[in-house]
């Protein structure tokens, strides 16, 4: 490992003199419900954007709370110093609903530390992330060597549909050299990463109907199909045997070079004892570079609720992860013409867009990239980074790819394979995120350097 200069030695002491009121700070945040989904409370929404616009302004920054038709973002901005370059710093303040409640070991939207681990819904994402950037800022104080630009999303969990629009009115505000995303995840607690590729998702909601109204299943019954067995079949038609998807048209990645051992995957996943895998292919590939289909939720008479009635009408909600390269629309044309030419027994079918967002891969050449890896290696105390990439969606990588080609763009995370995000008991490695803010310090310090 080499020895390191004076402006890491300064920056490591400056960011573990700041991890306690960031930490404060945090489970402040994480107490504040802000989910963007419709059926929630909007009004945590912007409480949550005026906390984040409170901190941004405390680390000295010109703040102001937008919209663009959705929820609130925030965007602060220091000018650079002559010669230096401006870096955006992306992460999102709204959060996952929590779920069942009762599948939790606390409250969450209590933080509770528990092994090292802070536990809340959005302790680490993306909060956590939004933390880097003001522990970062604040480690550097008046001496920002660069010029940044701290923009934080109100509606990334729930797609990110005013994003564009509010990069389009804010582009000249938000134009930077390096784009800095903090909402991915590290290779292992120990050994970090930087994402190259991520899945794009198109979601659909697939209704079919059988009768105009229930009747009676004892009467007709044997010879009338139910609503719910037909999409129950209509459902299993979306992969083959093996558990590969079997919807023509959806396109398949480059394959990956990294092992993830099965052993780690059914790990982390919480599968049950006995279940196997699905699909074919390396674990990598199945979980980065192929596309994926689940079914994320229906609507039918619940058990407790059902009659001895045939249902007339049922309807489910599938979520499509496309491999990097595929098309959002082209992908749901795909899966909505498959749905429709597999309807069973004549079943009426309609299938409804219901969101979704372009993948990416990230080209990780260049000094910008080599900095990033050095900032890296250094806050790891010599570990190397890994290169990999996500079988989530980040929609503000590709939109800002689109919107500013010309910025480098890093895309970096606080999270772990035990963070469980979008799951209950979602938490934060403590240890991991004092890494990740001095990263991020050295990231700026890195980046304020000439490059040849």
């Amino acid at each position: 490992m080499t020895t390191p200069d004076a402006t890491e030695v300064s920056l490591r002491s400056a960011v573990a003199g700041e991890l306690s009121r960031a930490r404060a700070d945090l489970e402040r945040l994480v107490r504040i419900p802000g989910i963007a989904f419709p059926e929630f409370d909007h009004a945590h929404v912007d409480r949550s954007a005026e906390a984040v616009a409170a901190l941004l302004r405390g680390c000295g920054l010109d703040t102001a709370v937008v919209r663009a038709g959705g929820q609130p973002a925030v965007i602060g901005r220091r000018p650079a110093p002559p010669g230096a370059p401006t870096v955006l710093l992306y992460a999102h303040h709204d959060v996952q609903p929590p779920g069942d409640e009762t599948l939790w070991d606390s409250d969450p939207f209590e933080p509770v530390e528990r092994d090292g681990r802070l536990y809340g819904r959005g302790a680490a994402d993306d909060k956590a992330g939004l933390m880097a950037h003001v522990v970062a800022l604040r480690a550097f104080g008046d001496a920002l060597p660069v010029g940044v630009v701290v923009f934080v999303e109100g509606e990334e969990e729930y797609g990110s549909a005013s994003l564009s629009d509010l990069l389009r009115v804010h582009r000249e505000a938000l134009r930077a050299d390096v784009i800095v995303i903090a909402d991915s995840a590290n290779w292992d607690v120990g050994r970090p990463a930087l994402t190259v590729s991520l899945r794009g998702i198109v979601n659909c909601v697939v209704e079919v109907r059988t009768l105009d109204a229930a009747v009676h299943s004892g009467s007709f019954g044997g010879a009338v199909p139910d609503a719910l067995t037909a999409l129950a079949r209509l459902l299993a038609t979306l992969h083959d045997d093996a558990g590969d998807v079997a919807v023509d048209g959806l396109a398949v990645g480059a394959e990956s070079t990294l092992v993830l051992p099965e052993e780690r995957v059914r790990a982390e996943a919480g599968m049950v004892d006995g279940v196997r895998f699905i699909g074919t292919g390396s674990m990598v590939d199945r979980l980065w570079t192929r596309p994926s289909l689940s079914v994320l939720g229906v609507d039918a008479p619940s058990v407790l609720q059902a009659g001895n009635a045939l249902v007339p009408v049922a309807r489910a909600k599938i979520s499509a992860r496309l491999a990097p390269g595929d098309d959002p629309g082209k992908a749901f044309a795909a899966l909505r013409d498959h749905l429709e030419a597999h309807r069973p027994w004549g079943a009426a079918v309609s299938v409804e867009l219901d969101g979704g967002g372009a993948p990416c891969v990230i080209d990780t050449a260049g000094p910008h990239h080599e900095t990033a890896r050095s900032a890296l290696r250094a806050a790891w105390d010599g570990v190397a980074p890994v290169e990999i990439g996500v079988g989530g969606s980040i929609p503000a990588v590709s939109t800002f790819q689109a919107e500013f080609p010309d910025a480098a763009i890093l895309v970096t995370g606080v999270e772990d394979p035990h963070t469980q995000a979008h799951g209950p008991n979602e938490s934060l490695h403590l240890g991991e995120f004092g890494r990740v803010c001095l990263a991020e310090a050295l990231l700026l310090a890195g980046l304020a350097r000439p490059t040849a």
